[in-house]
């Protein structure tokens, strides 16, 4: 058990240093004092992330996405990858008959998002599965998580979004990324 549990770890290392690199890298040139766990883990303040907060954001959310699909795909024997639906893909992965999408945060700017999730609530019910979102941040926007609702989907946002993945997983993700504060330093 413990090496599994060094493989995983090592693996979520190696998505967390990939990062790193990429955010030292980035130059570009935009107000919330906020901060969470993905940010402590890379030093990124929050003058830092107002710089260009949609750089920031995409970038944080495919690093969520990446640390949950390792996760899951570590820990569980039923992982699925992404559902496809046509072009799109719906979710970001299968645990059994769960249809797990990730977000860093759902902000105003995501109105074509928020018609997705609307209609691909259903459409992943239809297929048996239950649309789960997990939202690291608790800073979004009212009536966006209101129409993830609408559409079906179980919402979670902060602390609930990490008490999900323990339960489900076995794994603390919030503790690992509060060990690795700092660990993966933005150079600039």
């Amino acid at each position: 058990m413990n090496n599994e549990k060094n493989k995983l770890q090592s693996a979520l290392d190696e998505i967390l240093a990939t990062y790193q690199k990429g955010f030292s890298e980035k130059v570009y040139s935009e107000e919330n004092d906020d901060h969470d766990l993905l940010m402590d883990v890379y030093g990124i303040t929050p003058l830092l992330k107002r710089e260009n907060r949609q750089y920031w954001g995409r970038e944080l959310g495919m690093c969520w996405q990446r640390l949950v699909v390792e996760v899951c795909r570590q820990t569980r024997a039923d992982f699925g990858p992404a559902l496809r639906i046509g072009a799109d893909e719906p979710c970001d992965l299968t645990v059994g008959n769960l249809a797990i999408d990730t977000k860093y945060r759902v902000g105003s700017g995501d109105s074509g998002t928020l018609k997705k999730f609307k209609a691909y609530g259903p459409t992943l019910a239809e297929k048996g599965f239950t649309p789960v979102l997990l939202i690291v941040r608790e800073d979004n926007l009212g009536a966006a998580i209101t129409a993830c609702n609408a559409g079906g989907w179980t919402v979670t946002t902060g602390q609930q979004t990490f008490d999900y993945l323990l339960k489900l997983t076995g794994f603390d993700v919030k503790a690992f990324l509060q060990q690795r504060a700092q660990a993966f330093p933005v150079a600039r």
